[in-house]
C-alpha cells in the first residue's frame, strides 16, 4: 500500500496589499512632531496603493544589502525582555555591532538608539509605521554623523564610505500581523524619494517620503520569528551601483488571521564606518 504524504501548501510567491505613499507632486512636506511622536500634524496625505510585495523566501536569490539595500539573516539572540533596558544595551546592542561588522566588512560599529514597536501600540511601545519611508536623507545622514561624533572627528569620518543601517527583529511570536515591506533599493528612483522635514520646535531633521511608480520592486519575509533579524539601508555614502537605501513600511497582509497576535519589534539604528580598503 502507498502511504499518502501530507499535503503542504505551497508557500505565496507574493501577496498584493496596499501601501500608503505620497502624491509624486508632493513638495515642501512638513511633519511637526509635538508630545506624541506617532501622531503628528502633516501638511499632506498619503495615497494608499495596491502594489505586488513578493516572498523574500521564495525568491531564487534572497536580497541582498549591498544589491536590493536589506538582507535576512539567522542570528539568534541572547536578549529575552525588552524591558530591560540595561540588557539591552549591554546583551543587545554588542550582537548587532559584530552582525553589522561580519555582513558588511565594516571597520567601526556606532550604535546610537533603538526604537520598540507594536502593531498595536501596546504598552510603552510605539505603534508601527504604516507609511513607506526611508530614515535618513541625502542630508540628515552626514548631518546625524557630525551631530554624533562632533565636527571634528565627524568631518574626518565623512571623506570615508560610511553606511547607516537599522537592524529589525521581530520578539515573541512569529510575525503574521503588520510584517515588513521592503523596497528594492535599485528600482527607486531619485524622483520618488521626497524629503520631508521633521519639525521637533527646537531643533529639525528630515527623512524621506516614497512616491510610488510602477517599476518599484517590492519583498516579505513571512512569519519571521525571533531568531531572524533584517539589516536595512536607511543611507550609503558610496556611489558605485549598489543599492543605497531600502524604503520600508509595516502593512495589512490580507492572509494575516483576525486572532493573530499583535507584532513586537525592535529596530536598533548604526552607522558603520568602512576602513579604506571598503570605501567606494
Amino acid at each position: 500500500m502507498t502511504a499518502i504524504r501530507p499535503h503542504h501548501a505551497a508557500p505565496r510567491t507574493h501577496v498584493t496589499a496596499a501601501l500608503n505613499f505620497v502624491d509624486q507632486g508632493e513638495d515642501d512636506l512638513i511633519i511637526r512632531v509635538k508630545g506624541d511622536a506617532d501622531m503628528p500634524d502633516r501638511n499632506y496625505d498619503y495615497r494608499p496603493t495596491d502594489v505586488a510585495i513578493a516572498n523574500g523566501r521564495a525568491v531564487p536569490r534572497r536580497p541582498a544589502l549591498d544589491w536590493e539595500g536589506f538582507a535576512l539573516y539567522d542570528s539568534p539572540t541572547a536578549l529575552q525582555n525588552l524591558k530591560d533596558e540595561e540588557a539591552i544595551r549591554t546583551v543587545y546592542y554588542p550582537e548587532v555591532e559584530a552582525l553589522i561588522k561580519e555582513k558588511t566588512g565594516a571597520g567601526e560599529v556606532v550604535i546610537f538608539d533603538h526604537t520598540i514597536r507594536s502593531s498595536d501600540g501596546v504598552g510603552t511601545a510605539r505603534r508601527s509605521v504604516a507609511h513607506v519611508h526611508n530614515d535618513y536623507t541625502e542630508t540628515s545622514a552626514p548631518r546625524r554623523v557630525l551631530d554624533l561624533l562632533g565636527e571634528e572627528e565627524g568631518r574626518e569620518r565623512l571623506k570615508g564610505r560610511f553606511i547607516q543601517v537599522n537592524a529589525w527583529r521581530p520578539f515573541g511570536a512569529p510575525v503574521k500581523r503588520a510584517p515588513l515591506a521592503l523596497a528594492d533599493a535599485r528600482s527607486v528612483r531619485p524622483q520618488d524619494l521626497k524629503a520631508a522635514v521633521l519639525d521637533y520646535g527646537d531643533r529639525q531633521g528630515e527623512v524621506y517620503e516614497l512616491a510610488y511608480n510602477y517599476g518599484q520592486r517590492w519583498f516579505f519575509f513571512p512569519e519571521m520569528t525571533q531568531d531572524e533579524v533584517i539589516l536595512i539601508k536607511g543611507y550609503d555614502s558610496a556611489r558605485d551601483g549598489r543599492g543605497r537605501l531600502s524604503p520600508h513600511t509595516a502593512f495589512d497582509d490580507p492572509a494575516t488571521p483576525y486572532n493573530a497576535p499583535p507584532r513586537l519589534s525592535m529596530e536598533v539604528r548604526a552607522f558603520a564606518f568602512f576602513n579604506e580598503e571598503h570605501a567606494a
